[in-house]
C-alpha cells in the first residue's frame, strides 16, 4: 500500500492497525543521536517539531505513547511533558523490564505495541512486541530484526512517519490535529 512516505507492505499496516501503545527510544530516534556538551557540562539535544506534532496527533487519536531511554535528562522530561507523554522511563539500560511494567500497568499485550529504536539496547524490546520499527539510520543489526524501517532518519521526522503510519492504518490520519511543538 502507498503511504505518505512510500510503499509499505500490507502486513506492516495490518500490524500497525492493532497498535494501542507506541514506545520510543530518545537518542537517535527523537534526536539525531548527537549530544552537545558545553564547557560547563550543559547538555543540549535537538528535537524536530514534526515529531512533536505526530506524537500529539497520535495521542489525540487514542494511541498511548511511552518513552524508555537509557539516559537521564531534564531536557527529555521537559520535552515529553510538552508533548503530553504520560509514560516516561529514564535511566533504563535494560529496557525489557520497563516495557513489561508498562504493559502490566496499561493492560496491553505485545501484539498491541509498536517500538521504535535505533541501536542494540532497543533490539530485545523490538523482538518482544508486534511491530518493531528501526529508524532509517539505525544500526544494521537493528534494521535486520525490525519489521519496518522508516524512510526518514532519527531526529528528522522518523517519529512523525511512525505516527502517520499507525494513524493511516487505523483510519485516523485524516482527523489528525494539534500544534507543531
Amino acid at each position: 500500500m502507498q503511504t505518505l512516505y512510500g510503499e509499505v507492505d500490507d502486513s506492516i499496516l495490518a500490524k500497525a492497525k492493532k497498535i494501542k501503545l507506541l514506545v520510543c527510544d530518545v537518542d537517535g530516534v527523537f534526536s539525531d543521536g548527537r549530544i552537545y556538551l558545553g564547557n560547563d557540562g550543559e547538555e543540549l539535544k535537538a528535537f524536530h517539531t514534526k515529531d512533536g506534532y505526530g506524537i500529539k496527533a497520535l495521542i489525540k487519536s487514542g494511541v498511548e505513547v511511552a518513552i524508555i531511554t537509557g539516559r537521564r535528562s531534564n531536557i527529555v522530561a521537559n520535552r515529553m511533558k510538552a508533548l503530553n507523554v504520560q509514560y516516561l522511563v529514564q535511566g533504563q539500560e535494560n529496557k525489557l523490564p520497563a516495557l513489561q511494567e508498562l504493559m502490566a500497568l496499561l493492560a496491553i499485550k505485545p501484539e498491541e505495541i509498536a517500538y521504535i529504536g535505533d541501536d542494540m539496547p532497543d533490539a530485545v524490546c523490538m523482538e518482544y512486541i508486534n511491530l518493531g520499527i528501526a529508524v532509517a539510520d539505525a544500526h544494521p543489526a537493528v534494521k535486520k530484526i525490525a519489521n519496518y524501517t522508516t524512510f526518514t532518519p532519527g531526529g528528522f521526522g522518523a517519529i512523525r512517519e511512525t505516527c502517520d503510519l499507525i494513524m493511516q492504518s487505523q483510519n485516523t490520519l485524516e482527523q489528525a490535529s494539534g500544534a507543531s511543538i
